[in-house]
């Protein structure tokens, strides 16, 4: 469903993202490590076609993200560290206001199932966003991605400043959307979120994709000094 094939990105000579090959299916969470300036925001951008590609391509099934932006679009959810939401509005009008900018007209009592469905709290879903934590806004994103039935998900540092019960929550919502068949792209700094949520997990260095690993086959502390000993070389 997501495919990077001898993907690359230069800035002034300097790579980004170095022919990076990487291939996620439906179902799968695909969680990608890094220091700060890896490589690994400006593959998401790829991905979103906000940032052309120096050489390689992006795919979203099967179709080159640059040939077809808008049909690439359609099948993917984008939630970045912070997520912009109109404060003003409550959870169920914003969520009533960008699915209808995909085309998916819900009503509130069908907005508010969704919100419910993502894990905000009943109470919460009629509220000012101003209001809300980090965490309950990163559920209206969830929200969002379940109402367009996305088949992608790229997640940008997500989790990054919310405490452990709200990481956890999020993990949660991230299992289920994978039972859900979607294909999950997921940058972390949370070691212990990508052992604990994800399938798969890439370490990127230098814009280089320089070890990937299956998260059901490494412990937390193998996981750990794999990470370290390509951040030190």
């Amino acid at each position: 469903m997501l495919e990077a094939i001898n993907l690359s990105k230069t800035y002034n000579g300097q790579p980004a993202v170095d022919a990076l090959d990487l291939h996620i299916t439906g179902g799968e969470i695909y969680c990608l490590l890094g220091a700060n300036g890896a490589g690994k925001t400006t593959t998401i951008n790829l991905f979103l076609n906000l940032t052309q590609p120096s050489g390689g391509e992006a795919r979203i099934d099967g179709m080159s993200v640059v040939d077809n932006p808008l049909e690439t679009k359609k099948k993917l959810a984008y939630i970045p560290e912070n997520l912009s939401l109109y404060p003003t509005l409550s959870g169920i009008e914003n969520l009533q206001y960008f699915s209808g900018l995909s085309g998916i007209k819900l009503s509130v009592g069908k907005a508010g199932d969704l919100l419910v469905q993502a894990g905000l709290q009943t109470e919460a879903v009629g509220n000012r966003v101003s209001g809300y934590s980090k965490g309950m806004r990163q559920k209206v994103g969830i929200a969002l991605a379940i109402a367009r039935d996305s088949a992608v998900l790229l997640l940008d540092e997500p989790t990054s400043g919310l405490d452990p019960s709200a990481s956890n929550d999020f993990a949660g919502l991230l299992g289920k959307m994978k039972l859900r068949g979607a294909a999950i792209l997921m940058t972390t700094h949370d070691l212990f979120r990508a052992k604990e949520t994800g399938t798969r997990i890439g370490i990127m260095s230098k814009g280089r994709l320089v070890e990937e690993l299956k998260a059901s086959e490494v412990s937390h502390s193998d996981l750990e000094r794999v990470y370290l000993h390509h951040m030190r070389a």
